[in-house]
């Protein structure tokens, strides 16, 4: 029996073990390939497949993203889940001599910065010879209106 890959996605991940969240991935396969199947999970949500280059020669992958040929497919029991990698333990020795004591220093004290003069400007002073902005902007609400008008009548 073989397996054939068909899936929108380029490629698919083939894990060690039929679990995407407790297993590492051991390869991929392209999309269009195909592999012979060995085996399928207790709840058939994941096909063990021949694959090579994978730790004891085998493979899983999602069924849902391949294409199984006519047959039956035994269940097979899972591998044993991966050791997780050791993690680093700390040398109390070691670590003893990055401890370092902080020495107290006295912080400079505050000191208020000189009080600040605000400019002074002169007034303007206004000419008197000059047309006040008012009679400006009524001249020209006027003028608008006016053409408003002539603009109504000549329809």
């Amino acid at each position: 029996m073989f397996i054939t890959v068909v899936t929108d996605e380029p490629q698919i991940n083939v894990r060690m073990g039929p679990s995407s969240t407790v297993y590492p991935i051991v390869g991929v396969l392209l999309t269009g390939a195909t592999a012979p199947a060995l085996g399928r999970s207790q709840g058939g949500d994941w096909i063990q497949i021949a694959f090579p280059t994978a730790p004891g020669g085998v493979g899983w992958v999602y069924s849902p993203l391949v294409q199984v040929s006519p047959g039956t497919l035994p269940i097979v029991a899972p591998p044993p889940t991966p050791v997780p990698p050791a993690t680093a333990t700390i040398d109390p020795t070691l670590a003893a001599q990055f401890i370092v004591e902080p020495t107290s220093t006295r912080l400079p004290t505050f000191t208020p910065p000189p009080s600040i003069t605000l400019p002074s400007y002169d007034q303007p002073s206004a000419s008197k010879d000059s047309v006040p902005l008012a009679a400006v902007i009524i001249a020209f609400g006027t003028l608008g209106l006016i053409g408003f008008l002539l603009s109504l009548f000549r329809r």
